[in-house]
């Protein structure tokens, strides 16, 4: 792309970007986002990005909070369960396919999400991240609330217990990264920090609650002027044992008697059976999750009628099979996070290129070594390290040739597709944009 082509499209004066001809930017955001990606001076990749962020937002996609629409659900649940998408490797083309079945489907409520050690093995932080959903938006025409958020921003309880005051500073300094990016939406998970040793249920959770609430209180703090921020909490570590309603009561009871912000949380993270990624078997592929869908049921209920919530959240669902994701609207959870299945798609797909595939294996088995348990068969440890194969090749992935991406996204959204309909956000454009206040955050570009 010719530096005359963007001017031409684009102008920036005063520190504000205003598009001058937006067919031409569309055409222009693949070559826009991947020169922005792979620059290599720190400022100017940081000033590529703010700039795609702009021209999005002149375009009609603005990130947003998901608040209000979750304060509707805590009213009245509207029979549908958001999903919540991670997106670990080919990030604009994923989005892109996101957004062609979102428009093709009037889906409104979808979140982009990135974990915290997702930010880290996937060399993707905020800033990238949700440039990347954002300039994906302008190229596929989607306008409207983009809701990007920050999923398991987690106390990790090994860093924790070596230097408390260090780890909390850590996950505010990642708070702040992500709502500076946009991110409007954050995930607070300190269930890590439960203490079970405790005789009281409430004082199993006083540390879980505690730490919620400072955290939660650091969001209100930093938030832009006119946005409420959507926080969600968590109880149970996923892969631990089942949530129960003592358990959502106790923390949620804490958290309102420590909680000194004005908004409070909008949905509750909890554990009925799941665990990230699934278990895998010794042939690599997927067991049978037993999940228990009457814990959601019980504690979507209990969140909604008696604090307001939106509902529970599921995480570690992607890999489910497909008959269970009808379940999720019907026991009223309102939020699903999903992640490896998709990942799963991409390095399974018969069009991604044999070489290709093994070149990152092999990199994975001389890279992790050390990560690879005793027992564990070579199957199970490449699908539990596949997903640090996106970050060490970045561009390795995005150069892949048009006939071995095309058809690999397609197969994503015929996923897409499903989940979609299973979870029945068909047609939800019209209450997201009912109950969904948009802010656009005035960002100054100095050139």
């Amino acid at each position: 792309m010719s530096f005359e082509k963007f001017n031409e499209a684009v102008e920036i004066k005063d520190g504000r970007v205003t598009l001058k001809d937006k067919e031409s930017i569309r055409i222009l955001m693949d070559k826009l986002i991947f020169d922005a990606v792979f620059e290599e001076v720190d400022d100017v990749r940081r000033k590529k990005f703010l700039i795609i962020k702009e021209i999005a937002k002149e375009m009609g996609a603005i990130p947003a909070s998901i608040q209000g629409l979750y304060e509707e659900m805590g009213r009245e649940f509207p029979g549908f369960t958001v999903p919540a998408i991670n997106i670990r490797g080919l990030t604009y083309d994923v989005a892109r396919a996101i957004f062609r079945k979102a428009l093709e489907k009037n889906v409104g409520a979808l979140i982009f999400e990135i974990a915290r050690s997702e930010i880290g093995y996937t060399k993707q932080r905020p800033l990238e991240y949700s440039a990347c959903v954002l300039a994906a938006a302008v190229r596929e025409g989607f306008t409207g609330p983009v809701f990007i958020q920050g999923d398991h921003f987690q106390i990790v309880r090994r860093h924790f217990e070596k230097d408390r005051e260090a780890e909390v500073n850590y996950v505010k300094g990642l708070i702040k990264e992500a709502i500076d990016a946009e991110f409007y939406n954050i995930d607070i998970d300190t269930s890590t920090l439960v203490d079970l040793s405790k005789d009281t249920v409430y004082e199993q959770q006083r540390p879980n609650f505690e730490y919620t609430a400072q955290l939660a209180e650091y969001v209100r703090s930093i938030e832009p002027e006119g946005i409420t921020i959507s926080i969600g909490g968590e109880i149970g570590e996923i892969g631990g044992k089942n949530s129960t309603p003592e358990e959502a009561r106790a923390y949620l009871d804490g958290f309102k008697d420590v909680y000194k912000g004005n908004k409070g949380l909008s949905k509750l993270s909890v554990q009925t059976g799941t665990k990230h990624g699934g278990v895998v078997l010794p042939d690599g592929s997927i067991a049978q999750v037993k999940i228990d869908f009457e814990t959601l049921r019980v504690l979507s209920e209990l969140v909604r009628k008696e604090y307001g919530l939106s509902g529970c959240v599921q995480h570690g669902a992607s890999t489910l099979p497909e008959e269970a994701f009808d379940k999720f609207p019907e026991t009223g959870t309102s939020e699903i996070h999903l992640a490896t299945g998709f990942q799963n798609i991409i390095y399974d797909s018969k069009y991604l290129p044999d070489d290709f595939r093994k070149m990152i294996y092999e990199f994975l088995k001389k890279q992790f070594a050390s990560e690879w348990k005793e027992g564990q068969t070579e199957e199970q440890f490449i699908y539990s390290t596949r997903k640090k194969g996106f970050g060490p090749f970045k561009k390795e992935w995005w150069n892949l040739p048009k006939e071995v991406k095309d058809p690999i996204m397609k197969e994503l959204e015929d996923r897409f597709e499903l989940l979609f309909n299973k979870l029945k956000v068909f047609n939800t454009k019209d209450i997201v944009n009912r109950t969904v206040k948009v802010v656009r955050v005035p960002v100054n570009i100095e050139i």
